[in-house]
């Protein structure tokens, strides 16, 4: 055995054993024919197959090619050629390529046969070097072949991944030109080039070229166009496409599921679910995950626990995504502890859940106001060796500042601080504090602490404080001008520059932009205080247009805003002047309604208004609520 190995050795090339690793070729190869049942004597081609695979260039790949074509008793064959033509593709060496077909005929005894021809079309299309690709079928005839359908179907599919139009030309001229009209794959690989490039109205010539040449298109081909018009908006003409489907498959039913659950049609996505059904095919957990989105969106959470319970006895799948989501759903109707029992139930079903679930369920418990459970949850993460991420502190900092608990919210911000390569420069935990701080009107503390922040943002302090100085000046335009340019760099502008904002618009009689800035800041989740609100209230009436302010308090009112006396107060006096005392007096209502006291202003305007609207009050039967009001004024 030993004088075997030992002959087989002197055959090393001299460049392996100058190149440490080349060396150990021979070595390892030695060591799997000792551990092998074959013969001692000569390498098979699966071991040479396998050593020049793990070649790391193409350099040692030929080269234990030609060590292995110097072994006594060995001869490549057409699994060494392909291994090594292969490995040269990789490695961009086609100038090799041509000299190796060539030398195959005599080394091996045959031409490279179709494999050969395939590995060297896919590694062009790799190296996307597409007009190649078609030079492929010369160097196919060089050897007296005519290239087989499975050759010409592989350089049309490299061709349609690049260049649709030319992919066509070879179907026309290089395919059918030679009396090649192709099968179902070549088809199917022309209606995906089409639908990648959004081509419909070709894609469904195509089916139709298909339908008159007597070809049965099949489920594949129209799976393909069915996903282009979902892709497109089109879910509605997929739908009518389908009936022509004789045999549609689990691949059609998704597509058109998440096709309408994509368009938020939860009508047809539950009826084309209940078919799928029907036909004994169960969504995958891609689609399945999508239906319980829409579902929750649309508040119908416990019927997405029971679409899940019925996928689950069909055998189907539910990952984690799909357990968040519904956690998702049931925190967004306000029943977090069920969201929680799920978290339960997945780890009991051997879903383990991740950072996103405890996440979701965070953000539930602090929109509950729940923060010890909120609090708890933070903890059970670290307990249960899920790492904590920049969403889990940013949702927890932003849930607690928002609720008041500003203690607890600076402990967490010091446990993300500590927590290298966590923030990774975001702002948004510390906008979330100075949003804590501006609720419960610690202005003087909130200019503290973003002056604190300049070394982390020096850029967006410096804007900030710019901005903050041109309100406090009264230069609107130069403010403005500051602002939009933070923007344009992707600032985000904390609560601050928002609140500061809008009231210097409203002193400026820019009442419009104001109300703008309010809808940008409650669309960044910041929710104005009341003397914000009011200040935009007020200039709308000064400017009669008490209309456009009562709709922002209503509007305010319906995103859970706690309106106070001067967010009635202003508009009370406005529609008493103007002479429309029943709205007035509504608001009135409303605003005692919820506690409030009236102020001096609302009762010299109702007052005022009573004593020109006696014959409307005799009717209304409210003439009680002038006297009362007078002996209420008189104390």
């Amino acid at each position: 055995m030993l004088s075997e190995l030992s002959k087989l050795a002197t055959f090393s090339p001299p460049t392996l054993t100058t190149n440490r690793s080349h060396s150990l070729l021979l070595f390892s190869l030695c060591k799997r024919f000792l551990s092998s049942s074959s013969s001692l004597s000569v390498p098979s081609h699966e071991h040479v197959v396998h050593l020049i695979l793990e070649q790391k260039s193409a350099s040692k790949a030929l080269d234990t090619f030609k060590w292995a074509a110097r072994v006594p008793s060995f001869t490549h064959s057409q699994s060494t050629y392909r291994a090594l033509l292969h490995k040269l593709c990789t490695f961009r060496r086609f100038n090799i390529v041509k000299q190796l077909l060539d030398e195959m005929p005599h080394s091996v005894g045959f031409p490279p046969d179709e494999d050969i021809f395939l590995t060297i079309i896919r590694g062009l299309g790799r190296a996307r070097m597409i007009r190649r690709v078609i030079e492929v079928l010369d160097v196919v005839a060089k050897f007296h072949k005519n290239p087989s359908l499975k050759i010409l179907n592989s350089i049309l599919d490299v061709l349609v991944k690049e260049d649709i139009d030319l992919a066509r030309k070879f179907y026309r001229k290089k395919m059918m030109g030679n009396g090649v009209q192709g099968d179902d794959y070549t088809f199917g690989i022309l209606m995906k080039g089409l639908c990648l490039t959004n081509r419909i109205a070709d894609a469904f010539k195509l089916l139709q070229v298909l339908k008159s040449r007597g070809v049965k298109p099949n489920t594949v081909i129209y799976n393909t166009l069915l996903h282009s018009l979902c892709k497109n908006g089109k879910v509605g003409r997929a739908r009518s496409l389908m009936i022509d489907i004789e045999e549609p498959n689990d691949v059609t039913f998704n597509i058109l599921i998440s096709g309408y659950c994509n368009e938020r049609n939860l009508v047809q996505a539950l009826v084309l679910l209940e078919k799928s059904f029907n036909a004994g095919f169960i969504p995958d957990v891609v689609t399945v995950t999508k239906v319980v989105e829409v579902l929750c969106n649309f508040g119908r959470v416990p019927e997405a626990v029971e679409m899940l319970e019925r996928v689950e006895s069909k055998g189907g799948m539910i990952d984690v995504v799909t357990y968040n989501t519904l956690i998702r759903g049931f925190c967004r109707i306000g029943k977090v502890k069920i969201g929680h029992h799920f978290l339960k139930e997945m780890e009991r079903k051997g879903c383990l859940p991740n950072a996103d679930t405890y996440n979701e369920l965070i953000a539930g418990f602090c929109e509950s106001r729940m923060w010890e459970s909120a609090l708890t949850m933070f903890n059970d993460m670290k307990t249960d060796g899920i790492n904590w991420n920049f969403a889990t502190f940013d949702t927890l900092i932003r849930g607690l500042f928002s609720g008041g608990r500003i203690d607890d919210g600076f402990k967490i911000l010091e446990l993300m601080e500590e927590a290298k390569g966590i923030s990774m420069g975001r702002i948004s935990p510390y906008n979330s504090v100075l949003y804590g701080l501006y609720k419960i009107n610690l202005w003087d503390e909130a200019i503290d602490f973003l002056m604190k922040l300049e070394k982390l943002f020096p850029r967006t302090v410096d804007r900030s404080l710019t901005i903050l100085g041109f309100c406090e000046e009264g230069a609107i335009e130069d403010a403005r001008r500051v602002y939009d340019q933070m923007i344009s760099e992707g600032g985000i502008p904390s609560v601050l520059i928002y609140d500061r904002l809008i009231h210097v618009f409203c002193q400026k009689g820019n009442v419009r932009e104001a109300l703008e800035l309010v809808n940008e800041m409650v669309g960044c989740g910041y929710f104005p205080t009341p003397s914000t609100v009011n200040a935009v209230i007020t200039e709308f009436c000064r400017q009669g247009k008490e209309g456009s302010g009562l709709k922002l308090l209503e509007d305010m009112i319906g995103r859970d805003f706690v309106p106070d006396i001067g967010s009635y107060s202003s508009l009370i006096e406005a529609f008493c002047k103007n002479s429309n005392f029943q709205q007035g007096l509504n608001l009135f209502l409303q605003m005692t309604g919820r506690g409030i006291t009236p102020d001096l202003i609302v009762w010299r305007s109702l007052l005022l208004t009573f004593s020109r609207e006696t014959s409307w009050l005799e009717s209304k039967n409210l003439f009680h609520v002038k006297n009362l009001l007078k002996s209420i004024i008189a104390t």
